[in-house]
């Protein structure tokens, strides 16, 4: 064990299982260790530095607003901070944004927004929030409450009451529960990542939408992870043709720097008032600025690039030896090995190739602008170890 590697067991708290790798520097999909080794990475930070490692353009959006104000209160104005609200809403048509640090908080702001607007609406009785099963909301305790995988409750009990799980497609057994409770929102991932990249049916997506509607209750779509360009619309609801009421999304927004976003449409875009919901650092200049160039620059061009990729990795993939299905949507997809994904990671990171796993699966979430070279190679490592008898 390196010193590096025995003063983080010391003085971290033990809370991740890392991988016996040193990242040092990189450049875009490719990222090196303290021993020169090179990877190329196909996990992004777990899908947020969009446009990979130390990218010049966002570095220079970062710096130039770093030697400007680093942080300001949200008792003042700053430009980045209004600037990026006013893109979020331009390209989603959602009307207000609360801007936090994580996707945890952005979910606890959109729970926050619903049970404010149910409270007002129909009673502090109507709270209920129904997600699914198998769906992954954060790591706080509401957002551990919000989520459908019992192996995260637990240790933590009790959890945030007023959160009901039903399955996944099951449109009939969504309409029971929110019917059964006093329901203030529907919640859902439209790919269910940490569940193991699955994509929702779209006429189970279109239904919750409509019976949101019919029911006069609000519409929350979790983008943290499927956002910005992930799944090759800039955000996954859009490939469904739906309107939410409420859209988090953190991770790639940033680009490598905390960010978490909560947008707010038509119904809920004046449920806040002063007082009603804070961060110290949402908003946070920096952060900001780079979001801004991530967001300008993930444009149609980009995203047709990112569904060619996709079409690639899919046909690469689909069939192969080794892998039994394949699953995700643009540059979020999840293989399934026919041995333990975990293993298939770490040989793979053996051989030059950073991934991550989802449940059963490989999970794969390049920077949305990876070379087709790199995607090619790695893609081929994939296969290799995933054949190995």
């Amino acid at each position: 064990m390196s010193e590096l590697q025995s003063k983080d067991k010391e003085y971290i708290a033990g809370t991740y299982a890392r991988f016996p790798v040193e990242i040092a520097y990189g450049k875009g999909s490719e990222v090196f260790g303290t021993d020169g080794r090179r990877y190329i990475d196909l996990g992004s930070g777990i899908g947020v530095t969009s446009f990979g490692i130390a990218d010049d353009s966002w570095i220079n959006a970062v710096t130039s607003q770093l030697s400007k104000v680093q942080h300001m209160s949200n008792l003042y104005y700053t430009e980045p901070c209004v600037r990026l609200a006013e893109l979020l809403c331009e390209k989603t048509e959602m009307k207000k944004v609360f801007f936090s640090n994580s996707g945890a908080e952005a979910n606890e702001c959109a729970i926050k927004a619903a049970r404010k607007y149910a409270s007002e609406k129909k009673g502090k009785d109507y709270f209920t929030i129904v997600t699914l099963y198998n769906s992954f909301h954060g790591r706080t305790l509401t957002t551990l409450a919000a989520t459908g995988q019992e192996h995260y409750h637990e240790l933590f009990q009790p959890l945030t009451p007023g959160f009901v799980h039903t399955p996944a497609n099951d449109l009939e057994s969504l309409k029971n529960t929110v019917r059964e409770n006093r329901t203030a929102a529907i919640m859902l991932e439209c790919i269910q990542g940490e569940g193991g990249v699955i994509p929702l049916d779209a006429e189970f997506v279109k239904g919750a939408a409509e019976l949101a509607q019919s029911e006069d209750i609000l519409l929350i779509i979790d983008e943290v992870q499927t956002g910005n360009g992930r799944t090759g619309a800039l955000y996954a609801y859009m490939n469904y043709g739906i309107n939410p009421d409420i859209v988090t999304t953190a991770k790639g927004l940033g680009g490598g720097l905390p960010l978490g976003a909560t947008l707010l449409g038509e119904k809920v875009q004046n449920v806040f008032g002063p007082g009603d919901h804070g961060s110290t650092f949402g908003g946070n200049p920096i952060a900001c600025a780079g979001a801004v160039n991530i967001i300008s620059r993930i444009d149609d061009s980009l995203l047709a690039d990112v569904k060619k990729k996709s079409d690639f990795l899919f046909s690469s993939f689909e069939g192969a030896d080794g892998i039994e299905s394949v699953s995700g949507m643009g540059l979020m997809i999840g293989i399934k090995p026919n041995k333990p994904a975990a293993d298939i990671v770490r040989k793979c990171i053996d051989k030059g190739v950073l991934c991550l796993t989802a449940k059963n699966k490989v999970r794969l979430l390049p920077a949305l602008n990876i070379k087709p070279e790199l995607i090619a190679e790695a893609a081929e490592i994939i296969k290799s170890v995933c054949s190995e008898k």
